[in-house]
């Protein structure tokens, strides 16, 4: 075996049905007195429900997260930080809240404690992406990584099985590109594999069946997994795509990563094959590119940059903006292959190596 280093990451985690109800422990743990509860617009009530349930103990609610993080509002959320003397806060949701939790904390360094209620992953990360004039950027901290992390099954037992499907197909990625990361180990390869076989069969029965419980238990922990993987080791070719579509065309965050990840798999194929066959023996699939496209068309998952509101002119900026300051990756990042490949993904093709 090569050598390897594997840093686990100091966050505690909650897993089980009805463990809300520890939330009030968890911040008296923590010793916080007044935190504040985040939100998107359409979580407001979740998120005043669970204000009310602290009592003395909540500040208030912020229900302005949106997609990407993008910094002006996050710059809202630090004012209401300021003015109410928060000392913590508290995030129930999914990527774009916990988006915004985290660039809280990085700036104040405040205790969080997060609450998904999707697939998402971000939880288990020491990663931020925001987005400012258009252009999302990353970065890593100790900072941005949550104290404590509450998985409750119940939460997400009302998910709608479209968006299950796309946010679980996100949280494969994440697992995929730990396989065939510069920095990756053995550890993390099993907890990749892992989750990718746990997502690809639990969110078929969601689909047929999304209020089946132990298909939904099995999916948060595939994604609990797959956060994990991401939050352990660098990002690959995927994420940049990503990061560059959803910064400059303002693309929903999930159903980008399910149009992306065959094609950045096929792209990194021949060049990664180790990580190839443990993808596609986790899907139980042939080959692995194929496996990720036919699950996410058995999902019913968009597979065209087209249908989320990219304009075919935008094809060569993303390009652009993909090849600018690349990730580390497998393969070496050619600009032609890359515009070749976003230009099948926008057009719906099936992926090509």
């Amino acid at each position: 075996m090569q050598p390897f280093v594997y840093e686990p990451l100091p966050a505690r985690v909650i897993f089980g049905a009805g463990t809300l109800a520890r939330l009030g422990d968890e911040v008296e743990r923590l010793g916080l007195k007044r935190v504040l509860v985040l939100a998107t617009p359409a979580q407001r009530g979740e998120a005043e429900r669970l204000a009310a349930s602290l009592g003395e103990h909540a500040a208030g609610v912020f229900a302005g997260a949106v997609m990407h993080t993008p910094v002006e509002v996050t710059e809202h959320a630090m004012a209401e930080v300021a003015a109410l003397g928060v000392d913590g806060v508290v995030a129930v949701g999914g990527g774009s809240t916990i988006g915004l939790c985290k660039a809280i904390a990085l700036r104040c360094d405040l205790p969080q404690i997060v609450v998904p209620t999707t697939y998402a992953g971000s939880e288990m990360t020491p990663i931020l992406g925001e987005t400012r004039d258009g252009l999302k950027t990353t970065q890593r901290s100790p900072k941005i990584l949550p104290e404590t992390v509450i998985y409750d099954v119940e939460l997400t037992l009302t998910l709608p099985p479209q968006l299950s499907a796309t946010s679980g197909i996100n949280a494969i990625a994440h697992a995929v590109e730990a396989l065939y990361a510069p920095d990756g180990n053995p550890i993390v390869s099993l907890m990749a594999e892992e989750g990718i076989g746990a997502l690809a069969r639990a969110l078929p029965v969601i689909m047929r069946e999304p209020s089946q419980s132990q298909a939904r238990s099995d999916a948060l922990y595939g994604a609990w997994l797959c956060g994990a993987c991401l939050g352990a080791v660098g990002m690959a070719l995927h994420h940049k795509l990503c990061h560059a579509l959803g910064g400059a065309f303002d693309l929903p965050h999930a159903e980008t990563h399910a149009v992306i990840l065959p094609h950045a798999i096929a792209y990194n194929a021949a060049s990664a094959p180790e990580a190839m066959n443990r993808i596609a023996r986790a899907l139980g699939a042939d080959e692995a590119a194929k496996g990720v496209h036919d699950l996410a068309r058995r999902l019913g998952a968009p597979h065209a940059l087209r249908d989320l509101g990219m304009p075919e002119s935008g094809i060569e900026q993303a390009a652009e903006i993909a090849t600018r300051n690349p990730y580390p990756n497998p393969r070496p990042i050619e600009r032609g292959a890359i515009r070749s490949l976003i230009a099948r993904a926008w057009a719906g093709e099936a992926p090509q190596g």
